[in-house]
C-alpha cells in the first residue's frame, strides 16, 4: 500500500532533470506530495514533469543553482503553483576538477564550493524567507557524499565541498531549529551520467569493493532522503546518513 507521508505537501528539489533529483521528486509525488524541479535544462526538465503527471503534480524553472535570480523565481513559482513550501532538497552538485588539491585552479574551487555549499546555503535562506518553517514538518535534506568523509583522491576538492556541505548541514539544524529539521544523506557511487566516469566500463570491478555487492542506483538514496524529509524522522535533525553499501566499513573511500 502506498505510503502517503506528503500528502498536501510540497518540495522543491534541486538538480532534479534527471538521476537522484528526479528519483526524490518522483518518490515525493508517488507518496502524496506536490514539487517543483529546478535544473539548467528546460527540456529535460520538462520531460520530468510530464512523467509526474504534469502541472498539478510537478512544475519546473529551469536555471544555474548558483543564480540569485533563478532561485528566487524556482521559490516564487512554487508558493505561486502550490501555495507553500514543505520541504527543500539541495540535490544540485558539480565536479569540475580533479587531480591532486595542491595543484587544483583557483577558480575551479571558487566555483565547485559555489555550487555544492554555498548555492545549498542560499537555497535555504530563500526558502526560509518564503514560508519554509512557518507550519509544522517542515525539513531540509542536503546531498553530501562519502567523498566529505573521507580523503578522496582524484576528487578531493569535490569532497572537501561536501564536507563542507556536511558541517552547514548541521550548523543550520541547530540555528533552524525546532521549526525546521535540516539532515544530509552521504552516498557512494550511485548509478548516474554525473557519476559514470567513477564506473563506466569497470562496473564489475568497482561494484567487488562494496561490501553489498553492488552499486546504487538513484531509487536507494531517493527512499532515504524521502524519509529524512518525511514525519517519520521527526525526532532527527542535524544528521548526515551515509548511503555505501557498506563501503566505508572497509575503511577506504573505493
Amino acid at each position: 500500500m502506498q505510503s502517503e507521508r506528503f500528502q498536501d505537501r510540497v518540495a522543491v528539489v534541486t538538480g532534479a532533470s534527471r538521476g537522484i533529483g528526479l528519483a526524490i521528486a518522483t518518490q515525493i509525488v508517488a507518496e502524496g506530495g506536490r514539487v517543483c524541479l529546478t535544473a539548467r535544462k528546460p527540456e529535460a526538465l520538462a520531460d520530468a514533469v510530464a512523467a509526474l503527471g504534469g502541472p498539478d503534480r510537478a512544475i519546473f524553472v529551469a536555471g544555474r543553482a548558483d543564480d540569485a535570480e533563478h532561485r528566487a523565481a524556482a521559490i516564487a513559482a512554487t508558493v505561486d503553483a502550490f501555495g507553500r513550501i514543505d520541504v527543500l532538497v539541495n540535490n544540485t552538485g558539480i565536479n569540475p576538477v580533479a587531480g591532486p588539491v595542491a595543484s587544483v585552479d583557483p577558480s575551479a574551487l571558487l566555483k565547485t564550493f559555489g555550487v555544492n555549499v554555498g548555492a545549498a546555503l542560499a537555497w535555504t535562506q530563500q526558502a526560509c524567507e518564503a514560508g519554509l518553517g512557518s507550519r509544522p514538518g517542515a525539513a531540509v535534506v542536503n546531498i553530501a557524499s562519502v567523498a566529505g568523509l573521507r580523503p578522496s583522491p582524484p576528487i578531493g576538492i569535490y569532497g572537501a565541498s561536501k564536507a563542507a556541505l556536511i558541517h552547514v548541514t548541521a550548523e543550520l539544524a541547530l540555528e533552524l531549529a525546532p521549526r525546521i529539521r535540516v539532515n544530509a544523506v552521504a552516498p557512494a557511487v550511485v548509478k548516474t551520467v554525473f557519476a559514470a566516469a567513477l564506473y563506466e566500463g569497470r562496473e564489475a570491478q568497482v561494484s567487488a569493493d562494496y561490501p553489498l555487492g553492488r552499486l546504487g542506483v538513484p531509487e536507494d538514496i531517493a527512499a532515504a532522503v524521502a524519509f529524512l524529509a518525511s514525519d517519520d524522522a521527526a525526532w532527527i535533525t542535524g544528521q548526515t546518513l551515509t548511503i555505501d553499501g557498506g563501503l566505508l566499513l572497509k575503511g577506504t573511500f573505493g
